[in-house]
């Protein structure tokens, strides 16, 4: 790596970093240049503007969730084993930044190009390469009634992955591995027998 994406990278890891632990609204350009141990000058060269780097910054991690999608393309997997190791790679990013990833989830319509991108690659194929597995477990041909499907099963595996913290600390709750959750939801909702 040269001299100049080092740098790039450098400045992105502590963004990512100082997001994680203080918010978007909290940090500067001026605090990442310092804790990054380069200068304002350098971090508006790369990224121009708070704004772009952070748009960079989910960049990175919205890129981690596209990659989940490639096992759906395995088809020398059984489809639950393919919905199976799907879930659990798109858990793993979760579990690396809950609090960013909740962060931003509530941004509502503020949104940044990163984010605009990831819903254009989820509407284009994300979704429907999710249908099309569900719909090969099921036979459920209604497209509503497939996507409703999605929300449900991420519903299940990713809502408590975001509040694991707030659940087990708030509320008292032993949150089960989720490997187990998710054996549980195929078990369920998607076995020979069920169906």
């Amino acid at each position: 790596m040269d001299k100049n994406n080092e740098t790039k990278e450098i400045i992105l890891q502590t963004a990512l970093e100082m997001i994680k632990q203080e918010g978007f609204e909290k940090i500067t350009i001026r605090s990442i240049a310092q804790r990054s141990n380069t200068n304002v000058s350098l971090v508006n060269y790369y990224f121009g503007s708070k704004d772009k780097l952070i748009s960079e910054v989910i960049q990175i991690l919205l890129s981690g969730f596209q990659e989940s999608f490639e096992v759906l393309d395995d088809f020398t997997l059984p489809p639950e084993q393919r919905l199976k190791r799907f879930l659990l790679h798109y858990v793993q990013g979760i579990e690396q930044y809950p609090e960013l990833l909740s962060r931003v989830i509530t941004m509502g319509a503020n949104l940044f190009a990163s984010q605009q991108e990831y819903g254009k690659f989820m509407r284009m194929i994300g979704f429907d390469k999710i249908k099309s597995l569900l719909k090969e477990l099921t036979n459920e041909q209604d497209q509503d009634i497939l996507m409703m499907m999605v929300m449900q099963v991420f519903g299940a595996v990713f809502m408590p992955a975001l509040m694991r913290q707030t659940l087990e600390a708030g509320s008292g709750i032993e949150m089960k591995p989720v490997e187990r959750q998710i054996d549980l939801l195929l078990e369920r909702y998607f076995s020979e027998n069920k169906m």
